[in-house]
């Protein structure tokens, strides 16, 4: 029988320090690795992720502080608290914090397959690694996931 998982506010695996962080909320273990989910907290002036597309999972966002602008190929779109932005396989997508105080998401995952991404992710930052094209392009790899501002044919 299934357990039913409980994560209280300051638990679940925080990636991250400071004001930048990220709160594993599932790490797909309990949802048989169909969901992962997490909170993630964005310091304004934080720079976006290059934009980037996804070809085995979905990704989706609710905003519950801020404002974030989402930027989808071409298109910009700012997404205040309780906005959800669903990104699906293929399209291609980046966010920044564009307020001037924290802004926080929920972030799913389905399939989990980011959140090892995350961890590893964080092993880098931590080893010292720049974030830039050419340190991120064999890290996505690892996660079916390619440096984009087109949508997949």
């Amino acid at each position: 029988m299934a357990k039913v998982n409980i994560v209280r506010p300051g638990e679940g695996e925080i990636l991250g320090s400071g004001a930048q962080q990220i709160r594993i909320l599932e790490n797909g273990e309990h949802t048989g690795h169909r969901l992962g989910f997490a909170e993630v907290t964005i310091p304004p002036g934080t720079p976006s992720p290059l934009q980037h597309r996804h070809a085995q999972h979905d990704e989706g966002f609710y905003v519950l502080a801020g404002t974030f602008r989402f930027t989808v190929g071409e298109d910009q779109y700012d997404a205040g608290p309780g906005t959800w932005v669903i990104v699906p396989t293929g399209a291609p997508h980046t966010f920044a914090n564009v307020g001037d105080e924290n802004a926080v998401m929920l972030n799913t995952f389905t399939p989990d397959l980011y959140v090892q991404y995350f961890r590893d992710f964080k092993a880098m930052i931590d080893s010292g690694q720049p974030v830039n094209a050419e340190t991120m392009k064999p890290l996505w790899k690892n996660y079916a996931t390619e440096i984009s501002n087109e949508y997949a044919s």
